[in-house]
């Protein structure tokens, strides 16, 4: 399924907000809506909403799937400092692409991150950032066997890896099994994907789904392991009733070469 020779294969993008972002050959896509944009969807789709709903915990533990470009890790950071939060945050972050993290001092990020850019340098250069607010660990290697060694239990995670399309196994009910088995009780979970069968894939695993809306954005889903208020709420029992054909998608129809 992956192709470590085209790996390397990226071409460099400018979405519609400004920001910058890689075309992957690999998965022969972007790692970011050229439309919504690499920092606008980061913000809009993952760290606002899973922040604003977090907001009552002054420790938060997150998992960004997958660090990629680091525009979700980097614009977390980015939004609790301009809002001069207290919050503590620990991320941790599959990624397989060692050689994408070590490149990151030299990516053309937004200005939005200048504050943060001795962050960025650490973690190309040690994987790695620690100081008394932010820890940020880079688990090298494939999610699926990093994810169920993890010894923390989660709080947020951001669900962002390339399209069920490209990278189906990291979009399947036993994967979000594995995700469920390290959350606590009340996490959330944000991604970009509204598919019905990601959507039944978090709810055969206990989480309520919920349709996410942005200004300028396009809907999204945030999925939570308890109901919450205020956001439009979608009930899949009757979905699967409307449409008896849909299905979560399972491990047994992909084979990992």
């Amino acid at each position: 399924m992956y192709d470590e020779t085209l790996r390397s294969q990226k071409t460099l993008i400018r979405c519609e907000d400004g920001s910058h972002t890689l075309f992957s050959q690999e998965f022969d896509e972007p790692y970011h809506s050229t439309k919504d944009g690499a920092l606008h969807e980061s913000l809009e789709k993952h760290v606002k909403p899973a922040l604003a709903l977090s907001q009552e915990k002054q420790k938060l533990t997150i998992l960004d799937i997958c660090f990629g470009l680091g525009y979700n890790t980097f614009a977390t950071l980015y939004i609790i400092k301009k809002l001069n939060l207290s919050t503590k945050v620990h991320i941790l972050s599959p990624e397989f692409d060692e050689g994408l993290v070590r490149s990151l001092d030299t990516f053309d990020f937004p200005s939005q991150f200048d504050s943060i850019k001795h962050i960025i340098y650490a973690i190309s250069k040690n994987l790695y950032y620690e100081d008394e607010q932010f820890k940020i660990e880079i688990l090298l290697g494939d999610a699926r066997k990093s994810i169920p060694t993890l010894q923390e239990k989660i709080d947020i995670i951001y669900q962002d890896a390339f399209s069920p399309a490209h990278n189906p196994m990291l979009w399947t009910r036993e994967w979000f099994s594995d995700i469920r088995a390290k959350c606590h009780d009340d996490a959330i979970l944000t991604t970009y994907s509204t598919a019905a069968a990601i959507r039944l894939g978090l709810y055969e695993n206990g989480f309520f789904i919920f349709v996410h809306r942005a200004e300028m954005m396009r809907y999204s889903t945030v999925a939570s392991l308890k109901m919450l208020a205020g956001l439009e709420y979608i009930d899949m029992e009757l979905k699967k009733i409307r449409n008896v054909e849909a299905r979560s998608m399972r491990d047994g129809e992909y084979i990992q070469k």
